[in-house]
């Protein structure tokens, strides 16, 4: 279970149980010295603890809970170099048993890595319905839910090596960075595969690989200039993670005497986001959100537990450290509990600076999503170091505004009136906005089939004043039903990620005119965006919609952008000298897509829906 198993010899404990000591290592030189083990076996909690060779490394102290069979270790590792520790257990000053912890050597480097930026373009991948690279592992003997491809909702088989075997594509396609849905241990009878409910926080799930070939994965990805973000869920884990059967203390998990006793009265949330931060709320109905389960399969951690809160804290440290990860994106933000996430956000922020974190506060309230963000000065005092959180109320506006007819109050002048929103936020630079991710309709499928519409939402998520994800497929326009949750057909198998595949994205097999078109059109722009610091970190000026234009421009340096947003179907006649004022003494501009020249001081005739990106010139 991604644990350190030893044998015990003889006394309280019985030959042969087995210890499990998280995390599974640790390094010397870590900005926060200090490092809590939690050791878990038969019996053990009040055993004596002693270090029998820790050069430099300090016992605290050790801790108890009412669990006799966990035990909590603290070191302070401030003087400590790399070494192998050993650690003792006593029971009456009799030696019980001892086993060795790593203390490792940190990589050059580490706590200056940089984190994911406005220079990225992040891809979400759905990794059990991206690539299969290893049919060989689609089951395994210890893991509940077998392989089925033929059901929507089970597992189909994509995996790390899938992953692998793709970066070539994601690299020639100009991908930055890979944010992949949780790969940890989900060992659950059923609907496994999103990976959202954790058995195992130290071990990938061996149906995805081992954590040897993840770390093999972003060293590879890394040599193509792809950084890899981790999926962090701190709010829950999965209902068959072994503390349900043994909990670390007796707050682990909240709801855990109702689970213990009846699991029919667990208490699940109420999903009122706005109770943590309305200065108005009764505490039971911020209660009632914080503490409820998602679901009978999705435990309810406790982070007020400050044995869970360090034991969480630690884990996603370790896997930046040991993996070499340039972000983390934090599932369902706003639902652990809100003093928690500051201690969580501060820790991985103070050992990595110029790192990244984005969480996921999913409303279309800009308000609601502000308070979280880095630096934002909320009337209650309430701060957070999390840099980013996902742009989800921008991303509404852009699917509303490009559905619906236009009019005085509706279509693009929604989408131009939302950006005035970005005075509640301390940094909407820092915001990620994407087209759609696992949990939303495909893009292609909400714009109707309109390959028009489509490409302007890619353009302004693509040179948005944000940081751009888009979702694995979006670029060969994969499909879903558009009403209504529809995640088995959302997060579908990708084309050509399975042998036995008809139409293959990578080789352009089977695809279609237009998907060829999208794809072409992504590719283009992905790549140009690589060295244009005006769509990277360039000013941005927009003009009031009319008639079904919006106009907006990208200046910095000697390079401007001028991005023309087109929603009528038939072809009209743009003056360009109302947007004069962002032309910076250029004359003349440059389609990015297809190369075609246009003079500034005459009128644009915009044959079709869709976008015209141009690059101004003299």
């Amino acid at each position: 279970m991604g644990t350190i198993a030893l044998a015990f010899s003889c006394s309280a404990l019985s030959v042969n149980a087995k210890v499990n000591v998280e995390p599974l290592s640790w390094w010397a030189g870590m900005h926060n010295p200090q490092l809590q083990l939690l050791v878990a076996g038969d019996n053990i909690s009040g055993h004596q603890v002693k270090l029998l060779n820790a050069q430099g490394v300090k016992l605290i102290n050790t801790e108890q809970t009412a669990s006799p069979n966990h035990l909590f270790i603290n070191l302070d590792l401030q003087d400590a170099k790399a070494q192998q520790l050993k650690i003792g257990l006593y029971d009456n000053n009799q030696l019980v048993e001892q086993f060795d912890y790593q203390l490792q050597a940190r990589e050059n480097g580490s706590r200056e890595r940089q984190g994911f930026s406005n220079k990225d373009v992040i891809y979400l991948i759905t990794p059990d319905r991206f690539v299969n690279g290893n049919p060989d592992n689609d089951n395994h003997p210890s893991m509940l839910e077998k392989a089925d491809r033929s059901f929507d909702g089970g597992r189909h088989g994509g995996d790390i090596m899938g992953i692998r075997k793709a970066l070539p594509y994601l690299h020639d396609l100009g991908v930055t960075q890979l944010w992949i849905n949780p790969l940890l241990e989900n060992n659950q009878e059923k609907y496994s595969y999103h990976g959202y409910s954790t058995t195992d926080f130290y071990q990938i799930d061996p149906r995805f690989g081992t954590n040897e070939e993840y770390l093999a994965l972003v060293q590879e990805a890394r040599s193509f200039g792809i950084g890899v973000i981790k999926d962090v869920i701190v709010n829950h884990m999965g209902s068959g993670h072994r503390w349900m059967a043994n909990f670390p203390s007796a707050t682990w998990v909240n709801g855990q005497q109702a689970w213990q006793q009846n699991p029919k009265d667990i208490v699940y949330t109420s999903h009122r986001r706005t109770t943590v931060q309305d200065p108005y709320a009764v505490a039971s109905d911020t209660a009632d959100f914080d503490n409820g389960w998602f679901t009978d399969t999705m435990p309810d951690m406790n982070q007020t537990d400050l044995h869970m809160a360090t034991y969480l804290i630690q884990n996603s440290i370790w896997w930046v450290e040991y993996a070499g990860l340039s972000g983390i994106r934090e599932d369902t933000y706003s639902y652990a509990d809100k003093a928690f996430l500051t201690r969580w956000s501060k820790a991985i922020m103070d050992e990595y600076p110029n790192f990244n974190i984005v969480g996921e506060e999913w409303t279309s309230n800009p308000i609601t999503v502000s308070y979280w963000q880095a630096g934002k000065q909320n009337n209650d005092g309430y701060t957070s170091y999390t840099p980013s959180m996902m742009d989800f109320p921008l991303y509404d506006t852009l699917i509303a505004s490009l559905t619906e007819p236009e009019g005085w109050d509706t279509g693009l002048i929604n989408l131009y009136q939302r950006l005035a929103d970005d005075v509640v936020y301390a940094k909407p630079t820092d915001l990620v906005l994407f087209e759609g991710n696992h949990d939303t309709n495909r893009l292609f499928s909400l714009m109707k089939n309109d390959i028009g519409l489509f490409k302007i939402a890619m353009a302004y998520v693509l040179t948005s004043n944000r940081i751009p994800q888009i979702f694995y497929g979006t670029e060969m326009l994969m499909q879903s039903p558009s009403e209504g949750r529809n995640d088995g057909a959302v997060r579908g198998d990708f084309p050509g990620g399975w042998p036995q595949d008809k139409v293959n994205a990578f080789t352009k097999e089977g695809l279609s005119v237009t998907q060829k078109e999208a794809l072409a059109f992504v590719r283009t722009l992905l790549n140009y965006r690589k060295n244009s610091l005006a769509i990277q970190q360039g000013h941005l000026r927009h003009f009031v919609p009319k008639e079904g234009v919006y106009v907006q421009s990208r200046h910095h340096g000697d390079e401007t952008l001028l991005i023309i947003y087109n929603k009528n179907g038939q072809s009209v006649e743009l003056d360009l000298p109302r947007f004069s004022s962002v032309f910076n003494g250029n004359t003349q501009g440059v389609d990015i897509i297809n190369q075609q020249s246009y003079q500034l001081d005459a009128p644009l005739k915009l044959e079709q829906k869709g976008v015209t990106i141009l690059s101004l010139k003299q």
